[in-house]
């Protein structure tokens, strides 16, 4: 029997971490090679990872809603297959075992397995410092990490601590018994530092010897209640048992979020857009009567049963007939060569409200699909975002993005662009309301449009003519005829 570790991979664009999300395998559960085990969440998006081999679940190293970087081992396999990694099989067939490693078991490991179909794996070697406290903290999964057995195995030996016969819980190894830089996120070094607390003498609890935030703060605490204590040596273990600083709230009228995953990077994007790009909005209210109309005649087609008709569709439609009759409007801003990019092509972003935060992916060329291919790609898109199953790639490249509003009931807004597109149209309520039609004040279906854009790509006019068109588009929807 041999023990194969499976890591977190790198699922795209550079990021360095994921959260795990969901585990949907269990300690002794078997797995075949392909089998989805968990579903992970990048900055991006949420991603399911398949498992490249079979065997049966030995150990999960992470529990659920815990970020890890991206390399860190997360589960651990029992295999018959053999491979070359020895030293790892032997560190977890004898984890109550002293880990003193031959120098024969010092073999080179096996190449690395690709995790993910479309990504691959480097082939340059990588080598880890020992991680502190690794024994301490695969023991509670029955698991010791393949680092630890490598730490250890130095050329000149020495007498191990007694283990105790009955299992306890770990104990972290202070990060300064070797002399290496204690393992830390950034953000973790920051708060150490603005808080003068010395890593090197915190007692890391997190996986694999990582110094946290409840780690800082808890040698600060131990710091405070004893000013006159030299922190030379790592705080009592009881220290590290203090609680997350997250449950300590000033006030129980506050209630502190960590932002992160998609809500993360969707804020930094905003950011970088609203203070990027000249924002302009432009708003037109009018009359979508036989618009609406015209989706309840679609509805009731025989050609299109099955289809999802709503005016969210005649809207896009109506966006794309107004795109071929202005399609300077579909252009992007190169900073770097200070040019105006001309697309040829439409990906047409639509903005989606899911649990983990606002995502906006995207129709491929949608300028080439017929009203029912457009009514499928619809309908796939919002059912794909809202099961949190959106992909990194079908979220980039977009060119202009329908948000819609109206559905909570909101009249309007002025929203923000997505990067690197030209507009963005808000579509606001549609509500009967008093109009003057013919001549005459009658009841109609009412709603109101907002389109921001870049001013350094579109100026009022191109910006003014192209909200113009949209909505003659909708108020006379034969026009999706005529114009074509």
């Amino acid at each position: 029997m041999t023990i194969r570790e499976f890591k977190m991979p790198d699922v795209g664009e550079g990021l360095t971490e994921a959260e795990i999300l969901k585990w949907y395998v269990q300690p002794g559960d078997t797995v075949t090679d392909g089998q989805v085990v968990c579903e992970v969440e990048t900055a991006k998006a949420a991603v399911e990872l398949p498992i490249p081999f079979d065997g049966v679940v030995h150990a999960l190293l992470f529990e659920e809603g815990v970020t890890v970087d991206v390399g860190q081992v997360i589960i651990a396999v029992r295999t018959g297959a053999e491979d070359g990694a020895p030293a790892e099989a032997a560190a977890v067939a004898a984890p109550a075992a002293t880990a003193v490693a031959a120098p024969a078991e010092e073999a080179a490991p096996a190449a690395r397995q690709p995790v993910l179909v479309g990504y691959g794996v480097s082939t340059a070697s990588t080598k880890r410092r020992p991680r502190k406290a690794a024994e301490g903290a695969a023991s509670r999964n029955g698991v010791a990490p393949a680092a630890a057995a490598r730490a250890v195995a130095a050329p000149a030996p020495v007498a191990p601590a007694p283990v105790a016969p009955a299992p306890v819980a770990p104990v972290s190894v202070p990060a300064q018994t070797t002399g290496d830089r204690p393992l830390a996120k950034p953000p973790v070094r920051k708060l150490a530092k603005d808080l003068g607390i010395d890593l090197a003498a915190v007692v890391p609890t997190g996986d694999g010897g990582v110094v946290t935030r409840e780690d800082v703060h808890a040698a600060a605490a131990a710091a405070i209640s004893a000013p006159g204590a030299v922190v030379t040596e790592a705080p009592a273990p009881v220290a590290a048992a203090a609680p997350a600083p997250q449950a300590v709230e000033a006030s129980a009228r506050e209630t502190r979020i960590p932002v992160k995953g998609v809500r993360k990077i969707t804020a930094q994007a905003m950011v970088g857009s609203a203070f990027t790009a000249p924002h302009v909005t432009e708003f037109i209210t009018f009359d979508v009567t036989r618009t609406m109309k015209l989706v309840q005649e679609l509805k009731a087609d025989p050609d299109l049963a099955g289809l999802r008709i709503n005016p969210l569709l005649l809207i896009a439609k109506a966006v794309l007939v107004a795109i071929r009759r202005n399609p300077d409007v579909n252009a992007s801003w190169d900073e770097a060569a200070q040019e105006i990019v001309l697309k040829h092509y439409v990906n047409l972003g639509i903005a989606a409200a899911t649990p983990r935060g606002l995502i906006v992916p995207n129709i491929k060329d949608a300028h080439t699909k017929t009203l029912p291919e457009l009514s499928t790609s619809l309908s796939e898109l919002v059912a794909t975002a809202r099961d949190g199953k959106t992909s990194p790639a079908d979220m980039q490249n977009g060119t202009i993005t329908i948000t819609n509003v109206g559905v909570f009931g909101v009249d309007t807004g002025t929203p923000i662009l997505n990067p690197g597109e030209s507009a963005i149209l808000a579509v606001g309520a549609i509500k009967l309301q008093p109009w003057v039609h013919k001549g005459k004040v009658k009841a109609r279906q009412v709603t109101t449009l907002a389109l921001s854009f870049d001013h350094r790509l579109i100026d009022g006019e191109l910006g003014s003519r192209f909200l113009a068109d949209i909505a003659a588009v909708l108020e006379h929807p034969r026009r999706l005829v005529t114009w074509s």
